[in-house]
């Protein structure tokens, strides 16, 4: 790891909150914001990073954000978690995360016993496919509550198009900076989407992001799909650790209806693929509709989980009526990245 010319506070440093590598943290983003340190510095950190976040209930952009926007000093990042925690953090995840910051916890100490809640069909699929849709796991209940958390905060009325398309600061394309929610914490909390993703893992010591919303409405002359279409949100570079991401239909979603989508099956196939590209070529900018892209057309409350290697993404929304979806994943506070991305 590079030394700076800054002096960076150590993993142990706690600040009012009593929170291990939370100062140090902040430390590193603000250095990298004003420029004292290179921008990829210390993102062998990254799981460490993701792990606070996550069991503090942040999310990762609107962090990054209010880092680089406001500035702030730590104490005044510190009173920002405590207000985005409605002015309490649960303390069981403050010493669960201090345990695994300061190695008291080893990685899958404390994995347990494995519930298999599979059938071997669906284990079947999962291994020829990469994905896996688990029918009404949400009530419809919670999901329509969900949307109307959606709708209110962005300022639209689910039943009337001439709002859909408003303009909205936590409105990024077809992603809806909404992450703190007593709603879309049930939603995330659900024991079984739990125990999948403990099967999946083949351990039980995993953390639920604390990922954001989507609403995609239907394309019209004036309002075209803005992305992200086809893509991996891992790096490409060989040999890809396995890992999963998931995505809950929160409304009834046609296959036209802008509906999630990806390539089945690509993660068996995928090194062999990249082997066989051309010197030079950018497997990024592949046509991906070549390769056998499928689009999930699923109910409301199926939660889809599917391997990071397969190539995945939204699609335009052709149909009359508006996608919502709540993302959140499951992963262990060690999961495996690449340093480099390819």
């Amino acid at each position: 790891m590079q030394t700076p010319a800054v002096q960076i506070p150590s993993t142990n440093e706690k600040g009012t909150l009593g929170i291990l590598h939370l100062c140090r943290y902040w430390s590193i983003n603000l250095f990298k914001r004003n420029g004292n340190i290179p921008v990829d510095s210390y993102i062998e950190e990254w799981s460490l990073d993701n792990a606070m976040l996550n069991m503090l209930g942040l999310g990762l952009e609107q962090t990054i954000t209010f880092l680089y926007r406001e500035n702030p000093s730590f104490d005044e990042f510190e009173k920002w978690i405590l207000k985005l925690n409605g002015g309490k953090l649960s303390q069981e995840k403050v010493n669960r995360f201090n345990q695994i910051a300061s190695g008291e916890i080893a990685p899958d100490q404390s994995a347990g016993s494995i519930k298999n809640v599979l059938s071997p069909d669906e284990l079947a699929s999962w291994n020829e496919n990469g994905y896996l849709v688990l029918p009404a796991v949400i009530s419809r209940e919670d999901c329509e509550r969900t949307i109307r958390l959606i709708c209110d905060f962005i300022g639209i009325n689910q039943l009337d198009p001439a709002t859909w398309y408003n303009a909205h600061p936590a409105r990024q394309g077809i992603m809806v900076q909404l992450f703190q929610h007593e709603w879309m914490e049930k939603n995330r909390q659900n024991a079984y989407i739990r125990s999948v993703y403990e099967e999946l893992w083949g351990r039980k010591d995993l953390i639920v992001s604390t990922a954001r919303a989507g609403f995609n409405p239907p394309e019209t002359a004036t309002w075209s799909f803005p992305g992200p279409r086809i893509h991996w949100d891992v790096s490409l570079k060989l040999p890809i650790p396995f890992g999963l991401q998931g995505i809950l239909y929160l409304a009834d979603t046609a296959a036209d209806q802008g509906a999630f989508s990806f390539v089945p099956g690509f993660h068996n196939k995928i090194e062999s693929w990249l082997q066989s590209l051309p010197p030079g070529t950018n497997p990024r900018t592949t046509d991906f509709e070549k390769l056998g892209v499928k689009p999930i057309a699923a109910n409301a409350g199926d939660f889809i989980i599917w391997h990071h290697a397969l190539p995945h993404g939204s699609s335009p929304n052709k149909s009359n009526k508006p996608r919502f979806v709540q993302y959140f994943n499951w992963a262990p506070p060690d999961m495996e990245f690449r340093e480099e991305w390819v």
